[in-house]
């Protein structure tokens, strides 16, 4: 009589750590892949809704990317545009938020490492498709409220994140908020999306092969049928 393959909940935890890993590598991506920001400046028409040249626009973006990598040591300063001391604050609190995304990626990552090599060692692959269906979760759910709404998505986001109002940029004291529209943090949203979605894709391909040339673990275990 055919076996039936089981999930357990192990499995679930186990796409919850992938899910996390595709999240930081995500934010990771979108913070420092400055080539989105130098095209959005050419497709949003910055230059011309800010009132400052390219050059201002990439050299001030530029700081601010510096400055939230985790290693960076020292204050915010923008090499030609004012910045009010809530303002900075904020951008405080935002790098400490990216300094625990490297920290959740690294942990992650290390954790995931062991996952493969220890099922891999048991010849249990199941866990890779309910990871892959685990993590597309997350990006459907947010892929939803931002086709929704965008604006309302994006002011939830800050709310939930920071306790403060700092986020709500005057452009006559934070001028930066001029060269950074809103369509640009989408955008940067799409590409997280983008990276969960495509490690998904990867751990289910993982999956199909390796029941394909080496076969599936049938677990005895009582759980739900897949």
């Amino acid at each position: 009589m055919r076996r039936i393959r089981r999930l357990k909940i192990t499995d679930f935890l186990i796409g919850l750590v992938f899910t996390i890993l595709f999240l930081s590598l995500g934010v990771v991506l979108a913070v420092n892949f400055r080539p989105l920001y130098y095209l959005d400046i050419k497709l949003l028409n910055i230059p011309e809704k800010s009132g400052y040249s390219k050059d201002v626009i990439v050299e001030n973006y530029n700081a601010l990317i510096d400055y939230s990598f985790p290693l960076y040591k020292g204050e915010l300063s923008f090499p030609s545009l004012d910045a009010s001391e809530e303002g900075l604050q904020h951008f405080r609190e935002v790098k400490q938020i990216f300094a625990w995304f490297y920290i959740l990626g690294t942990v992650s990552l290390v954790a995931a490492v062991i996952i493969v090599v220890y099922k891999s060692l048991k010849r249990d692959f199941c866990f890779l498709a309910v990871s892959s269906i685990t993590a597309i979760v997350l990006p459907i759910a947010v892929g939803l409220l931002m086709a929704i709404d965008f604006d309302t998505t994006f002011i939830l986001f800050h709310k939930l994140f920071f306790n403060n109002d700092y986020w709500i940029f005057d452009p006559v004291t934070d001028p930066v908020i001029k060269i950074l529209p809103s369509e640009f943090f989408m955008h940067c949203a799409l590409l997280i999306i983008a990276v969960i979605l495509l490690g998904s894709l990867i751990l289910y391909l993982a999956y199909l092969r390796l029941k394909k040339y080496t076969g599936i673990k049938y677990r005895k275990i009582p759980g739900i049928k897949i």
